[in-house]
């Protein structure tokens, strides 16, 4: 079964005749009726289409018969070889999928149990096939959620405007016309590739990335915030605390984003809990985290949020310890950093943890000490609160 041309083909259509130009690729061809209305366009050099179905690339193989088309078999980008295009069409299946219905059917108009898997895959891998100066023409439905499909958008660092919509029975059709956005072609020209969100904290967003074959992770400043130049902060402490071995290696930064190495690791309740880590473990990791507290404390850099550190400190692999957000981190006569941690170990949040391991570290031995280590910021005071972890 090949899906026939329908109001959707028709909409994004006229689009393509107004827009497409150089290299095309359109993915999902069905009948073909795209990629031959590319292919009559002066400024259009040559068209690729590919399909899932073998029957619809035979089919666009028979009866299309411009010598700048060309058809293969492949699912989304599987398939396609490794350069860059143009225009880049997609009028994919966007409707909820339907229990019991045939692959045939769930190919053509479905995209998956909410209707917008497929966008979100094919958003996730555009951007490699696409050239700087490219533009992705995307039809979607109300059924498929332009909520969502604006947020696949702006997780891979593009952005779009809407190009026409066409209201029918039961939903509204959208054409969007989206491109990189500027932040992504600056990293893609350091040569990051594979862009996408990771997490959106409560200043910035985090990216990752591929350079050079390494994951890295990108912090940009977040925009729809009253907070502004958190992120340059932080990219100016890490790069006096990465001196000291502290915090994700620097890799570039420019105003209002750094990159640096992705740590890999768990989260320090996550670690804790594994059955694989020893009480020692346990033991080794915290008075690490001390000692880095140890060293901002006598840099005189308050951190912030070490009484509460669950998204704070990572351990990855031989126990190594990272310490992540450094937004808030800012020099200050008086520093609280061990204190806090202190106060994080022998909190009712910790206690649990220590207790699958029969670590029992006493609330008001720490407390007195904590309090002696605040008045003198010796290293004699200190050693002696990490002597009751030892």
């Amino acid at each position: 079964m090949i899906y026939a041309p329908a109001e959707d083909s028709y909409l994004i259509q006229k689009e393509i005749q107004r827009l497409a130009k150089g290299k095309v690729l359109e993915i999902g061809i069905g009948s073909g009726i795209l990629s031959e209305t590319a292919a009559k366009l002066k400024g259009v050099t040559s068209v690729l289409g590919v399909d899932i179905k073998k029957e619809a690339v035979a089919h666009c193989k028979a009866e299309v018969k411009s010598k700048r088309c060309k058809f293969l078999v492949s699912d989304l980008f599987g398939k396609v070889p490794k350069q860059k295009f143009d225009t880049i069409i997609f009028n994919p299946p966007y409707l909820p999928e339907q229990e019991g219905e045939l692959w045939e059917l769930q190919t053509d108009v479905s995209g998956g149990k909410h209707g917008y898997e497929v966008v979100d895959r094919f958003l996730s891998s555009v951007n490699d096939f696409l050239t700087d100066k490219g533009v992705v023409l995307l039809l979607f439905s109300t059924l498929t959620g332009k909520s969502k499909v604006e947020e696949f958008i702006a997780q891979n660092m593009m952005e779009y405007d809407e190009l026409s919509k066409l209201k029918i029975a039961w939903e509204q059709l959208f054409v969007y016309r989206i491109k990189k956005s500027k932040l992504r072609k600056t990293f893609e020209k350091k040569g990051v590739k594979s862009l996408r969100a990771f997490n959106r904290g409560h200043r910035g967003i985090i990216y990752t990335g591929k350079l050079k074959a390494k994951k890295i992770a990108i912090k940009v400043q977040r925009t729809d915030i009253d907070a502004k130049d958190t992120v340059d902060n932080e990219v100016k402490q890490l790069r006096v605390l990465n001196r000291k071995g502290i915090g994700p290696k620097v890799i570039f930064s420019g105003k209002d984003y750094f990159a640096y190495n992705f740590v890999e690791g768990d989260f320090i309740f996550d670690y804790i809990d594994r059955k694989d880590v020893k009480k020692a473990d346990v033991i080794k990791v915290l008075v690490d985290v001390f000692e880095q507290m140890y060293v901002l404390d006598h840099l005189k850099l308050n951190k912030e949020e070490m009484h509460h550190p669950v998204k704070h400190v990572v351990v990855g692999k031989k126990n190594k310890v990272t310490l992540l957000d450094f937004e808030r981190c800012k020099p200050r006569n008086k520093v609280h950093n061990v204190t806090q941690f202190c106060q994080f170990v022998i909190s009712g949040r910790m206690l649990p943890h220590l207790q699958r391991h029969n670590l029992k570290i006493s609330m008001l031995d720490m407390l007195k000490l904590s309090k002696g280590y605040s008045r003198h910021k010796t290293r004699e005071n200190f050693e002696n609160i990490l002597g009751l972890l030892k």
